[in-house]
């Protein structure tokens, strides 16, 4: 019985670990945009409705702190930044598709 409580704990920590880290109204509307080819900032802000440019660099930020982007700074000028994917992001894609899946199962049946 208590391997079960373990168990139980240990899921509910990857859980709060996962939201954490795509917690929050615009990271993963970001990372839909990315995933759709968007790698420059006023793509990303242009692609987000409602963003802010405040919050799109904080979020960008929050996204890079957690190894699911990086910021390549090109040295053209005038400077140029572009923002890519990582290997690891891309982990995300059954998530969100599934979470699609499942905003549309939940429309459909309102």
């Amino acid at each position: 019985m208590k391997n079960d409580i373990t168990t139980l704990q240990d899921k509910i920590t990857y859980v709060q670990d996962t939201l954490s880290t795509i917690n929050g109204k615009w990271k993963l509307p970001i990372l839909m945009s990315m995933f759709d080819g968007k790698s420059r900032f006023r793509d990303l802000q242009r692609s987000v409705p409602g963003i802010t440019t405040r919050v799109l660099s904080k979020e960008l930020k929050d996204l890079e702190s957690n190894k699911l982007i990086i910021r390549i700074v090109n040295n053209s000028y005038p400077v140029t930044i572009d923002y890519k994917l990582t290997t690891y992001s891309f982990t995300l894609t059954p998530v969100v598709a599934e979470m699609i899946k499942w905003g549309k199962q939940r429309t459909k049946g309102l």
